[in-house]
């Protein structure tokens, strides 16, 4: 039910029925991403579509079911981050350290060719100003933040926002001691699961039948002259559809599914899935990935500075150089950090030493 739908050509002037009111005129999403973990289901959509699909459901199961469903009291916006030039390792540190260290609660979302900031909608404000003072720039669309030293200044947002109840750390350091502090104290612990080896991976163009990793291309929704607008399914070879549509209904371990306007579909999926999606998509399928799961389901919504104080800490103490691979991946109630298998040995011993000895 989430995955896009093509729309018939002469409903395009119809008024929306209530579950896709939401989703753009060619009935795709904005923004969709399903992320299925060894701890939850977590999905971020547009906030009609949970008024009209989610909560009716949830209305109608049984009580004890609809308690294990939360639904998050604030709106996000979804914020692009192009950072040309940045290695990984240091990349999660230079886009959430500012906002971390202003106060703002983020999830972040690393997909195959860009990197998704949710911010809470209330906080626009102080987000622009805080990535604004780090060197980064608005693009046009508002939406978008760049590299100052590689784009062209846009204005941001000029109304102002209140600052944050509780003072924000003054710095990285004490931003890493209180994360480690609060995760202690809620009894989180790092988890990897031995057998679960990841891959990611993006929809392959229909044009591109070699092995080369592409560029990323540009998908952007034109009206033909016949009223159709063109969407990721035009240019997309549509096995990675149905591939889809079979994992998510095989029950999977891991798979996380991001549908981004302007980007192609990204994979980050179990391995063991890849035979699904036969030749539909395009990455580094022969490497593998392992993450590392903290639950966080006993900590607030609102909770700020996880993703930097963790990856942070990670990036510090391995002494990781440019070359190294560093992603993660938020989801409602968990955070994975995501290394090569290398790379996660040290680190899970890292985070035991820490959260398990009180370190």
């Amino acid at each position: 039910m989430l995955l896009p739908h093509t729309q018939c050509q002469e409903d395009l002037g119809a008024e929306p029925s209530p579950e896709f009111r939401g989703l753009a005129v060619d009935n795709q999403h904005g923004f969709l991403n399903v992320s299925v973990t060894p701890i939850e289901c977590s999905v971020v959509c547009h906030s009609a579509w949970t008024k009209n699909v989610f909560e009716p459901f949830i209305r109608g199961l049984p009580k004890d079911s609809a308690k294990s469903i939360t639904i998050s009291r604030d709106t996000y916006l979804i914020l692009s981050v192009i950072s040309a030039g940045m290695d990984a390792a240091s990349r999660v540190m230079e886009l959430t350290s500012p906002l971390a260290l202003a106060g703002i609660p983020i999830f972040f979302i690393t997909t195959y060719y860009s990197d998704f900031i949710l911010v809470p909608s209330k906080a626009r404000w102080n987000v622009t100003q805080a990535l604004l003072a780090r060197g980064f720039e608005l693009a046009e669309n508002q939406t978008s933040f760049v590299n100052q030293s590689s784009y062209p200044h846009a204005k941001g947002p000029s109304r102002s926002n209140t600052p944050p109840v509780t003072p924000p750390p003054s710095t990285v350091a004490e931003l890493q001691t209180r994360t480690f502090d609060l995760l202690k104290k809620r009894n989180v612990l790092p988890v990897i699961d031995p057998d679960l080896r990841l891959v990611q991976c993006a929809g392959k163009e229909t044009s591109q039948w070699s092995s080369e990793i592409p560029q990323r291309p540009s998908l952007s929704r034109q009206v033909t002259g016949n009223g159709y607008r063109h969407s990721w399914l035009d240019s997309i070879d549509t096995k990675l559809y149905t591939g889809m549509v079979s994992a998510l209904v095989s029950q999977p371990r891991f798979i996380s599914i991001t549908l981004a306007q302007d980007d192609p579909p990204s994979l980050l999926l179990d391995k063991s899935l890849l035979g699904i999606f036969g030749d539909s998509v395009v990455g580094d399928i022969e490497g593998e990935w392992v993450p590392i799961f903290l639950d966080l389901a006993n900590l607030p919504f609102e909770a700020t500075g996880i993703v930097c104080g963790v990856a942070g800490k990670l990036v510090a103490d391995m002494n990781m150089v440019q070359s190294s691979e560093l992603s993660y991946l938020s989801t409602a109630r968990a955070g994975a950090v995501i290394l090569s298998n290398e790379q996660s040995v040290r680190a899970l011993g890292i985070l035991k030493l820490i959260l398990e000895k009180g370190g």
